[in-house]
């Protein structure tokens, strides 16, 4: 009853942002994201202790945290009928809280390898609504490479589902590291309030097709393009909320302006932004490397990153 499994961080390519039910996790529209590669978690978990706990990146996970892992578990545990407690430890590859993603990986691992510890018959696409519970972004890290999370009108149909893996369609992906600490559940409270909010949810019916329309079309290009378009409108609508959220530091703006300068002397460059400060800067395997010194000129410290796929069980154990 113990069992291991890796999942990778995601970039959101058209995002999510704010939850019609908060416990549940249910968004308010469909989103596309990229996983992305090396950066991973790894997460063992073993059940037949006599109570739970866990811990991440060595610290005992406490309050909401373990909220977040009971969510996530539980109706696992229930489906499988088990009563016994359960032992987890995770470790990322990477810092978390800074932009990129580790909540994401983080319960995707935990679902995945909770269904193998428990001996569970489930399909990639089924344990996507499971890591769903603990956050949003987790359904499209179990399924991984760029995946489509459906909204869905319930629990039942709110689910990942991969449209391309890495083998099929890979990208240059630089993260620029900037650090800010920041709530994602309070800016995904705070969204609705946002004048902008209602436009936003027009707007993303269609670009959600032309999204999946390009990744079918292997267009990195146009993949790009769209992620920048779709970070503009998201951030603006994080920082006219009620509470104005704002996000961005000194250094975000850096490689904004970095990254126009470089598409206009006709390098393929495009920044992405999540809920966070740190921006990814998209472009093709060929000018990946040529992207990264630029942005590490400005004094920003980089991953060199490339599409990641989907999560799965590992013979790893972190005890």
């Amino acid at each position: 009853m113990k069992a291991s499994a890796i999942a990778y961080p995601i970039q959101g390519l058209i995002k999510y942002h704010g939850l019609r039910d908060e416990q549940l996790r249910l968004p308010f529209h469909d989103s596309i994201s990229v996983c992305t590669a090396p950066i991973r978690t790894l997460t063992t978990i073993e059940f037949g202790q006599k109570g739970d706990s866990a811990a991440f990146d060595g610290n005992n996970a406490l309050g909401r945290d373990m909220e977040r892992i009971l969510a996530v578990v539980d109706p696992l545990r229930q489906l499988a009928k088990e009563r016994s407690g359960f032992k987890m430890v995770s470790e990322n590859s990477f810092q978390s809280n800074i932009g990129l993603g580790a909540s994401a990986s983080g319960f995707a691992a935990l679902a995945v390898a909770t269904v193998k510890a428990l001996d569970l018959k489930l399909s990639l696409e089924e344990i996507s609504r499971y890591a769903r519970r603990g956050a949003g972004s987790a359904s499209r890290a179990v399924t991984g490479g760029f995946s489509r999370w459906f909204a869905g009108s319930g629990d039942e149909d709110s689910y990942s589902r991969q449209l391309a893996g890495p083998e099929q369609l890979d990208m240059g992906i630089i993260a620029a590291l900037i650090p800010a600490h920041k709530f994602t559940d309070n800016a995904h409270k705070d969204v609705v309030t946002s004048p902008f909010f209602r436009a936003r949810l027009e707007y993303v019916v269609e670009v959600l097709d032309k999204m999946e329309k390009a990744i079918y079309a292997r267009d990195i290009d146009r993949i790009c393009s769209l992620a920048e378009t779709d970070t503009l409108l998201l951030h603006g609508i994080t920082m006219t909320g009620i509470d104005e959220h704002f996000l961005w530091r000194p250094e975000t703006v850096k490689v904004i302006l970095e990254v126009k300068k470089m598409r206009s002397e006709g390098l393929m460059a495009y920044f992405s932004i999540d809920t966070g400060a740190t921006v990814y800067v998209n472009s093709s395997l060929e000018a990946r490397k040529e992207v990264r010194s630029r942005i590490e000129a400005l004094g920003i410290k980089t991953i060199e990153c490339s599409v990641g796929g989907a999560a799965e069980i590992v013979n790893e154990h972190l005890f």
